[in-house]
Parts: structure tokens; C-alpha cells; sequence
């Protein structure tokens, strides 16, 4: 009777969950594939599937990935040793509030503040001028474009890489290099295999937003780097083509739950 009563009580408990995710999740992804069966004039089609696989928008889908490959990539080569010094810190959990911090302001005004930092005179230039290079042509190319995505994104990778090396038992490191291992051995041996889960989180978080970016790729790259994200934003609200802006977003859907899969935790079997 007590059983029942406590399965009764958790059903009860998950009734707002479940509504949470079916009227915010569930529902908008219905949606999403049911106007992408629509073409412009409102006609049921299955052209714009079609479409999706012609050279166009297979380039840029390469691309998209292309790009948020790099951006994670860079993301985490910065990230990961910046979480291990954090841990080593005496006030790390200080240190990591001021690297979340800019996290906290609107991505906007971010964006805005580099079009001033990478213009024709803004601090960057000027740097090179003072060092002898001379002005370059920054904004619009694909390092302004990489280099902001990077910093905006550098917060989601670092935290869950902290956590996890927070939870890192100490006493293996040391047994480690009692037993004779370098600290080369140490790190590919204990350290990243231990927060390799840290890894993983921290690469979802990235990779995911990253394949859909569309306003960094405007107002940065200035349209030079078009991504299936920036295709969607044509779409609806320049062309008015719901119905491709939709398949394109199915397919997004689509690859970001299958880079959940394969990067989410796998339950080792019992030896």
C-alpha cells in the first residue's frame, strides 16, 4: 500500500513536467515538421525534402559542421587546460564566476562590441598598426567569425570540464606517479579519461548552438559564412518559404539529437 501510494505521489509530481514538455517541446517540433510538408503557396509537397539534398544545401550543411567543429574545437583546446588551472586555484570558484560573468550579457551587445574592437579603427587595428603590421581587414572574414563564436561559447565548455576534474579523486593522480607514470602517462592515462564525461557535456553544449548560429554569421562574417542557421532566418523572414525554413530546421533537429546519442553516457554492462 505504502509502494502505491509513493507511485501515486511521483506520478503526480511529473504531471507538470510532462505537460512543460509537451506543450514547449514536443508540440514545436510537431509543428516544425509539419509546415516543412508545405511549400510557399500553402501546397502539400515533398519537394522541399527534395530540395534539402540538391549541391546547395549539401555544401551548406558541410559547412555548418565545418564551422561548428572548429568552433568547438578551439573551444575546448582553450577550455580544457584553463579548467585545470582553475582547479589548482586557491579561489577558483571566484575565478570561474568571472569567466562565466560575461555569459550573463545580453549575446547582442557582445556582438555589437566586436564590430567596434574588429572595424577598420578599432583596438585591434590599432594594436597592429602600433606593432608595424598595419591595418588588415578583420571584420567579415572566417577568423572574426570563429574568434567571437570561441569566446561567446569558451563559458559552456569550461564549466562542466571544472566539474568534472572537481570530482577527480586526487589520490589516483598521486598513485599514479607513485607507480612510476609521467605526467604525460598520468594525464592520457587517469586525468582525461576521468573527465573525458566533462568532455562530452561540454561539447554537446557547444556544438549543438554553434550548428545553427545565423546573427554571429550576419553581423560578424557580415553573410561571408553561410550555415543552415542562416538559411532558416532567410527563410522565414526574408523568402517567407515556411515550409523550407521548416525541413531545414528538421534536419537540425535531427542531427543535433543523434550528436546527443553519440556523445551521451553509455551505461557500461555488469562484468
Amino acid at each position: 500500500m505504502r509502494l502505491a501510494m509513493q507511485t501515486r505521489t511521483r506520478n503526480l509530481y511529473l504531471i507538470p513536467y510532462v505537460f512543460w514538455m509537451a506543450l514547449f517541446v514536443v508540440a514545436p517540433i510537431l509543428l516544425v515538421v509539419y509546415y516543412s510538408f508545405f511549400d510557399i503557396e500553402g501546397q502539400f509537397t515533398f519537394s522541399n525534402y527534395a530540395k534539402f539534398f540538391t549541391p546547395v544545401y549539401l555544401q551548406m550543411t558541410l559547412s555548418s559542421f565545418w564551422y561548428a567543429f572548429l568552433i568547438t574545437a578551439f573551444s575546448l583546446l582553450i577550455a580544457y587546460p584553463t579548467a585545470y588551472f582553475l582547479t589548482k586555484l586557491k579561489h577558483r570558484r571566484l575565478w570561474l564566476l568571472l569567466i562565466i560573468l560575461p555569459s550573463w550579457i545580453n549575446l547582442l551587445l557582445k556582438v555589437y562590441a566586436f564590430l567596434g574592437i574588429f572595424g577598420s579603427y578599432g583596438l585591434a587595428n590599432s594594436l597592429l598598426e602600433v606593432v608595424g603590421i598595419g591595418a588588415q581587414q578583420i571584420l567579415f572574414t572566417d577568423f572574426s567569425f570563429v574568434f567571437v563564436a570561441v569566446y561567446i561559447f569558451i563559458p559552456f565548455m569550461i564549466l562542466p570540464i571544472f566539474n568534472a576534474m572537481e570530482e577527480l579523486n586526487s589520490s589516483l593522480i598521486d598513485a599514479a606517479k607513485d607507480l612510476g607514470a609521467s605526467t604525460w602517462t598520468t594525464f592520457k592515462r587517469v586525468i582525461f579519461p576521468l573527465t573525458l564525461d566533462g568532455v562530452k557535456a561540454g561539447c554537446q553544449i557547444v556544438f549543438i548552438p554553434a550548428l545553427s548560429l545565423f546573427m554571429i554569421t550576419r553581423l560578424i562574417a557580415g553573410n561571408r559564412v553561410i550555415t543552415l542557421g542562416t538559411a532558416v532566418e532567410q527563410h522565414f523572414l526574408v523568402t517567407q518559404d515556411w515550409g523550407m525554413g521548416a525541413t531545414i530546421a528538421v534536419f537540425l533537429i535531427i542531427a543535433m539529437a543523434l550528436i546527443m546519442v553519440l556523445t551521451g553516457k553509455r551505461k557500461k554492462g555488469a562484468v
